[in-house]
């Protein structure tokens, strides 16, 4: 894409995802043409002020030159585009999507006629963070990107695809769309739901004085940390990839009456069991793999009950230029021995913090 001078992508949601897109685009190909729709004009006001975008437009009608289109607000708002975009979309466009579920669009890009152009995309990444103030430019880098080419599309179209993702930093992986959505069930959806069930089951059985929000640290706050993510993408979601969902959630179910019956029996071998599985199986998983919800590199640090004890440490870490995501104050200690938790974006940061709070006697413990 180097070449082209007067390249032209259009964007339509700024969001998290498509937000970050875009200002990848503009950090590899700073004299792309970028254009921007969006219902929410905050957003669009401030992809303007820091120059990802090179124009708002107010209808999708503006993005017929454009040769990439990438789909990026809800699916369902998303397929509502459509028949705009089938009239009025040059010859050669690309267009392609980020949504978690592809059986929905898949089905209006057939029935809309636009099969020999579409690619869906889907990058394994996320935050519990939404919106375009929570969008940066590295997010996409080095994380694996989902393209389910249509059956109709060219080979040649899905290879332009794949080669410009890898341009920006992903690692593509082609799959079709009943394969992407099966997968992204079990390791994205569900998970939502089990998380937020996790989040309404502490909810209900708060006392008045709102101790279990209190208490709910460690690896309660670490396991149910996705449950803060947008509810309006997660509505969308689960309606557009039933099947899978409930499919796995009954297996869930399954598995939870097991151990409810192991733990009323006193099984204490298949307790084991169950424990031990989970246990490899997780420990199998690459620690620093580039999943759906980014990795948080966490440092924990003893410090004394006295006057500036959080501002020292985080002062070191300023001044030696190492870039601090996220702080907190640990008062439950059932996963961690430090109190001050520090959180940053990279595990070179973490280390190097690690490293220099060691060398002035703080007491370290990493994640």
């Amino acid at each position: 894409m180097k070449e082209h001078k007067d390249f032209c992508i259009g964007f339509i949601g700024l969001g998290l995802i498509g937000g970050s897109i875009a200002k990848t685009i503009r950090r590899v190909y700073p004299h792309t043409t970028i254009l921007g729709f969006d219902v929410d004009q905050n957003a669009l006001s401030a992809a303007l002020e820091d120059r990802t975008l090179s124009r708002t437009v107010t209808s999708i009608e503006a993005m017929h030159n454009c040769d990439y289109i990438f789909l990026c607000a809800p699916v369902h708002y998303n397929i509502a585009y459509l028949p705009i975009l089938k009239r009025i979309m040059k010859d050669n466009c690309i267009l392609t999507d980020v949504g978690s579920v592809k059986s929905d669009v898949c089905e209006a890009i057939h029935a809309n006629e636009l099969d020999g152009y579409f690619i869906g995309g889907h990058p394994m990444v996320g935050s519990e963070r939404s919106g375009y103030d929570a969008a940066n430019d590295r997010l996409i880098e080095n994380a694996y990107y989902f393209v389910t080419p249509s059956a109709s599309v060219s080979v040649e179209y899905t290879e332009k695809f794949r080669t410009f993702l890898e341009d920006l930093g992903a690692i593509p992986i082609i799959y079709s769309p009943a394969q992407h959505d099966e997968i992204t069930a079990y390791i994205s959806h569900i998970p939502h739901v089990i998380a937020s069930c996790l989040v309404n089951l502490a909810a209900d059985n708060e006392d008045q004085n709102g101790m279990l929000k209190q208490l709910a640290a460690g690896g309660f706050k670490d396991i149910t940390r996705i449950a803060s993510s947008n509810p309006v993408v997660w509505e969308h979601i689960l309606l557009s990839n039933p099947c899978h969902i409930t499919a796995g959630l009954k297996q869930f179910i399954d598995r939870l009456e097991t151990m409810i019956t192991a733990i009323e029996t006193e099984d204490a071998r298949r307790i084991y069991s169950f424990f031990e599985q989970a246990r490899d199986y997780r420990n199998s998983v690459p620690e620093h793999a580039t999943g759906v919800i980014r990795m948080n590199y966490e440092v924990y640090v003893d410090i004394p009950d006295e006057p500036m004890a959080i501002a020292k440490p985080v002062s070191l870490i300023g001044e030696a230029d190492i870039s601090l995501k996220n702080i907190g104050i640990t008062h439950n200690r059932e996963d961690n021995e430090g109190v001050l938790r520090l959180c940053f974006n990279t595990s070179e940061d973490a280390t190097a913090a690690a490293r220099l709070l060691r060398e002035q006697g703080y007491p370290v413990y990493e994640r």
